[in-house]
């Protein structure tokens, strides 16, 4: 016998942006909501990871795109920190490719913000809770088992959404899934006496939250060479793949902490409290995003998320992407939706998780109030409900848009 057992109209696996939106846009809507998360941190690899730069809700070329719950938590993640959206995002130089409707920002602010957000929309938090396996009938997830300082125990839903952002939930039902290697890359903070006093003489703290990058980029480049690739996916590569990133940090501070005082002059205050992969597991879906469907219009598109690497380029969100295979009761948000090759580069990141996450929540709050699963959902009515929070469809939907 589990010990603990609990039941919500709506479940949600994993606080990152994604399954913060999700809760906070089930929440609104009257439903009893619960947010698991295995950490004791909100926000996911924005927070937890590092990750700290949110990714633009416009198309580049002075258009914006998203709306909704992701621009919420875009001002959020600055409320209690440094940052801000350039003011000429509308209009922006081409040369300039951070002037877009986007900040950067303190995880630690925004992590203070987002527990507020999610307190006020009333979700119940389960913190330092584990997934461990989900609660089938038939096809049908009906709740997961957890595992916490109470011992394990059941929390149960009348609809779930799988935001771990590795299908954690949707690969243990039988949802089939896909998976990617990563090149080895670590972001972390440090502190130095050169941004002390830059932000003295700037009469700005901005320069003590510095950066620093490790290893590859998105697309591979500083991977150092002749080392493997990682997969996010298996146990002990895990580790591999976080020992190793600090281990390069740590000959980096060899190397430029010279001196016995060195070490005074620059540090490293503060490291990923999780792995900072890119692409891990995502669902195979209804319906797939592949390399070439930007600007492709969907009969099913429920949302728009820009392209933040390529300047002009927008892509539908198809709500057959967020709907597992095979399995029932179930939605995938976040960076584990439906996606492959550069479309997965496109959805993974934070502004697109986000937004899917409030899709997903939405969905799951009309599938449980229409007594239905998310894949039998009619989408004219999820559309009806998502156009109410200012959400566009298609590109001819957005002014100057294409």
């Amino acid at each position: 016998m589990p010990e603990f057992d609990r039941t919500y109209d709506v479940l949600v696996a994993g606080a990152g942006v994604a399954g913060v939106a999700a809760a906070v846009a089930s929440a609104r809507s009257g439903l009893r909501t619960a947010l698991v998360e295995k950490t004791v941190l909100v926000g996911g690899l924005a927070t937890a990871g590092l990750i700290y730069g949110y990714t633009p809700l416009c198309d580049g070329v002075g258009h914006q795109v998203t709306y909704g719950i992701a621009q919420e938590l875009l001002h959020l993640s600055i409320r209690y920190g440094p940052g801000g959206v350039p003011a000429n995002w509308r209009s922006p130089d081409p040369q300039d490719w951070g002037c877009r409707y986007r900040t950067s920002f303190s995880p630690a602010a925004f992590v203070l913000a987002l527990d507020e957000l999610l307190a006020g929309a009333g979700v119940e938090l389960w913190l330092d809770t584990l997934v461990c396996l989900p609660v089938m009938e038939g096809d049908r997830v009906r709740g997961l088992e957890v595992e916490n300082k109470s011992g394990r125990g059941v929390l149960r839903a009348r609809c779930l959404v799988d935001a771990t952002g590795d299908a954690d939930v949707a690969y243990r039902a039988g949802a089939p899934c896909e998976g990617a290697d990563n090149w080895l890359s670590l972001w972390a903070l440090e502190a130095s006496l050169e941004g002390a006093r830059e932000a003295a003489d700037r009469d700005d703290g901005t320069p003590l939250m510095r950066g620093v990058h490790i290893g590859a980029s998105n697309t591979g480049e500083g991977h150092p060479p002749g080392m493997r690739k990682f997969s996010g996916t298996d146990g002990k590569d895990v580790t591999d793949f976080v020992l190793t990133g600090r281990a390069l940090l740590r000959e980096r501070y060899q190397e430029k902490q010279s001196g016995p005082e060195g070490r005074r002059d620059l540090f490293p205050l503060t490291l990923p409290a999780m792995a900072q992969f890119r692409t891990t597991r995502c669902i195979v879906g209804q319906t797939t995003l592949r390399d070439g469907m930007a600007g492709r219009q969907f009969d099913d598109s429920v949302g728009l998320v820009a392209d933040w690497c390529r300047r002009g380029e927008v892509w539908e969100v198809p709500y057959g992407s967020l709907i597992p295979r095979k399995v029932r009761g179930l939605l995938a948000a976040g960076r584990c939706i439906s996606s492959t090759g550069y479309a997965w580069e496109v959805t993974r990141v934070i502004h697109a998780a986000a937004h899917t996450g409030e899709i997903a929540g939405v969905a799951a709050s009309l599938a449980v109030r229409l007594e239905t699963s998310p894949d039998a959902l009619e989408v004219g009515t999820l559309r009806q409900q998502l156009a109410e929070e200012g959400i566009a469809f298609h590109l001819g939907d957005i002014p100057g848009g294409a």
